[in-house]
């Protein structure tokens, strides 16, 4: 699993670096679907992870935003599940609220998580039963008994919709911030307590970061209360979704 985990920072890292490059330059920014940005860092970083991991595990599947899907890998026990650039939107505005994602799955499992954040150079890592770290430093979970007092990560977009006005005075603070992913990372390192989505997300958007957070102490649910299993035909999890020490 080491190799694994080591294969997984390094193609991060380099993707990461990749994507820096663009970062504040000039790049161009095509439209996939309503909403939905994508940027040639996006299929730069893509191209360099899928170079990196498939060439080192030319036997695992492969699922990536930026890559056309394939049913092959469906017959995969082991499959890398990336997301080159969580946080197009971000990246765009100049917010450095993005990552590269990357995550291994076995048998439908996150055994392996990786999220780089290029712009600040955290690093947050994770293996099965080997505990998750950011910088190399173990992290963990925040446990909160007093919801009143309780630090939600939740979603830029979904804030701007007036989706979480709702629950303006039910927690301590809600704070808006870009990437599925990051945020993730972030709850696991214990820098908030809940990370929410009330909106459906993809596989690619949360494996790395579940892997996280389950190594740290907690766990990824969906709002009906159901765990992921990966690698699905359907890679869109609905209704929305819950982290932390729940």
């Amino acid at each position: 699993m080491i190799s694994e985990l080591k294969i997984a920072k390094e193609a991060a890292i380099e993707a990461g670096g990749l994507i820096l490059n663009y970062y504040k330059a000039d790049y161009e920014i095509k439209e996939k679907g309503y909403h939905n940005p994508v940027t040639t860092a996006d299929h730069a970083a893509d191209t360099r992870l899928k170079e990196i991991l498939i060439e080192s595990r030319p036997d695992y599947g492969w699922l990536s935003e930026e890559t056309i899907d394939s049913p092959d890998r469906l017959d995969k026990e082991r499959i890398w599940v990336v997301d080159p650039l969580d946080g197009t939107k971000e990246f765009i505005e100049g917010v450095p609220h993005f990552v590269v994602s990357v995550a291994l799955v076995e048998n439908g499992d996150p055994i392996v998580g990786v999220l780089f954040n290029p712009v600040t150079e955290e690093l947050f890592t994770a293996s099965n039963g080997a505990g998750a770290f950011l910088d190399d430093k173990p992290i963990h979970c925040l446990t909160k008994d007093e919801v009143r007092a309780m630090v939600i990560l939740n979603s830029r977009s979904e804030t701007r919709r007036g989706l979480w006005a709702p629950f303006d005075g039910v927690f301590g603070e809600l704070r808006a911030i870009g990437s599925v992913a990051y945020k993730l990372g972030l709850t696991a390192a214990g820098k908030a307590d809940i990370f929410a989505s009330l909106r459906p997300k993809n596989e690619w958007d949360i494996c790395a970061g579940n892997c996280i957070i389950n190594e740290s102490g907690g766990k990824l649910i969906a709002l009906n209360g159901a765990q992921r299993k990966y690698n699905q035909e359907n890679t869109l999890i609905t209704p929305g979704l819950v982290a932390g020490d729940i």
